[in-house]
């Protein structure tokens, strides 16, 4: 009835006023990606609104580890991925180049450091403790005195897995704490609960007995990817599903493989049911032999069973799921496959700049979290041993003015530029294009010696020093000069003995 008189006295409705129509327009707006149909709903199912801590909650984090440590146990691919992040971030280890106005002093700090972490093994602990990165989430290492060093300094480090790092009682946990970790209102750390025994020895227990280590002795390495993240979850984390992928396929096809090699089959017969046929056990299996001809029932026939084995598919798949694991780290498939057949010169040293570019990132901050706190740590020891480090003229040593004002923990270097670190140079895919172009560098004066050798992991003043000795040698052994032919390099020393008879005489 009211649809009839709607057609037979149409109403009009005016027109709305531009901010009803703005206002409209903005409750009609919607995005593909937030609207919800049978379509996404289960792809989308376990989306939340959960803060950084309480997603990475102490049961999401302890399954997370275990997995990725499954995986880099099990897999070759993980394993290899892993380990190559770590030589590549950690290499030898880095070198101290202190860059103070005491020359003196600089060459006895940096020898001193690198005697020391020589004595304390400091390159394999940084490795360890990015490959904790990789597959725990985060590495820990507390600052501990160890007497057994053979260095003045008795300054040591112990690393510590993630498991151990954790609250016994977390009903009884401050409310500005996680797991572990208890934090000042500012948001830095005070202390950490270390479990005395690993959770996992035969010894220890889920819930033990727990220290509080202060935070200036420890030093946390992880990386923060939300606001107000306060542990970490392991590097690969969004790999593990396709590391799971890449076993089974390969499982599958090995499989596919056997069965169409091994001489497999099944019995049947055409005779009709109750026919003229021996009679044969139900599921029964028969062993064959390798290059053996057998004899058959009567009445019954054996087909080989057919695998599909797919070999145009496998290498592609392979390359496409590692080229996508390797992606979370910034790692191109050649690395992460160990294999650089399908690459042009271009396409390499386009891939590899991302890869180093994304290194010189993970070595900036562990400047910034672990060496730097370390080296404070050491100077603050080393000051006190009488001897170790020159002495000014005031009857302090050079580095004391360096060691204070103390810095919070994680603060980094304390003065901007009394020091820098050094890692391994990355190996040019082309060395003769790339001396050419440091050639043209310095020619135009672009660059200068210490950002070339800082680049291949150098300090510039120990090797030009180096180089003049070795100069210096090859003249008095009378070997030509680099760049000048021996002649010219006769004529000239001539030129300078007639010289010096000259004004001798």
């Amino acid at each position: 009835m009211l649809g009839w008189l709607r057609q037979l006295l149409p109403l009009r409705t005016p027109a709305p006023s531009p901010a009803v129509a703005q206002a409209l327009r903005l409750i009609r707006a919607r995005y593909d990606a937030a609207t919800t149909n049978d379509e996404n709903r289960r792809h989308w199912a376990n989306a939340d609104n959960l803060s950084a801590n309480a997603a990475n909650s102490p049961d999401v984090r302890r399954l997370l580890r275990n997995r990725a440590r499954y995986e880099v146990a099990n897999n070759s691919y993980a394993r290899g991925i892993v380990l190559t992040l770590a030589n590549d971030a950690i290499g030898t280890g880095p070198r101290l180049q202190m860059l103070t106005e005491n020359a003196e002093a600089n060459r006895r700090i940096e020898q001193e450091w690198m005697t020391w972490s020589r004595a304390v093994g400091l390159p394999e602990k940084l490795r360890t403790l990015r490959m904790a990165r990789a597959s725990d989430g985060e590495g820990f290492a507390t600052l501990i005195t160890n007497p057994a060093l053979p260095t003045r300094v008795q300054l040591d480090l112990t690393l510590i897995e993630a498991d151990q790092v954790t609250t016994p009682d977390l009903l009884g946990v401050e409310p500005n704490a996680i797991d572990g970790i208890v934090f000042d209102r500012f948001g830095n750390p005070l202390e950490y609960h270390v479990l005395k025994q690993h959770p996992g020895d035969p010894t220890g227990t889920l819930y033990g007995e727990s220290v509080r280590v202060p935070a200036r002795n420890v030093i946390h390495y992880f990386r923060r990817d939300r606001a107000g993240q306060g542990r970490g979850i392991p590097d690969i984390t969004s790999a593990l599903p396709l590391f799971a992928h890449l076993r089974r396929y390969t499982l599958a096809v090995i499989t596919a493989a056997e069965i169409a090699a091994l001489p497999g089959g099944v019995l049947y017969t055409d005779a009709p049911a109750n026919g003229e046929a021996e009679s044969v056990e139900p599921m029964d299996l028969i062993e064959l032999e390798r290059g053996m001809l057998m004899t058959m029932p009567g009445g019954w026939k054996m087909n080989q069973m057919e695998a599909q084995f797919p070999t145009t598919t496998y290498g592609e798949f392979k390359r496409e799921i590692l080229n996508e694991i390797a992606r979370c780290l910034n790692m191109p498939f050649a690395i992460s496959a160990g294999n650089s057949s399908g690459y042009n010169y271009a396409s390499g040293r386009l891939d590899h700049q991302m890869y180093f570019k994304a290194i010189r990132v993970e070595q900036a901050h562990l400047e910034t979290v672990v060496l730097d706190r370390i080296l404070a740590a050491w100077l603050d020891e080393a000051v006190l041993i009488p001897g170790l480090l020159p002495v000014d003229g005031d009857g302090r040593s050079s580095a004391q003015r360096w060691t204070t004002p103390r810095a919070a923990p994680g603060a980094g270097s304390r003065a901007g530029s009394w020091h820098t670190w050094f890692f391994d140079g990355h190996e040019h895919v082309d060395p003769l294009k790339e001396s050419s172009a440091q050639a043209l560098r310095l020619a135009n004066h672009t660059t200068t010696d210490a950002d070339e050798y800082a680049r291949r992991g150098l300090d510039w003043e120990t090797q030009l020093r180096q180089r003049a000795k070795e100069l210096d040698l090859m003249s008095q052994l009378g070997l030509p000069l680099p760049g000048v032919s021996l002649d010219q390099q006769h004529e000239e020393s001539d030129a300078e003995t007639a010289d010096e008879a000259e004004t001798a005489a």
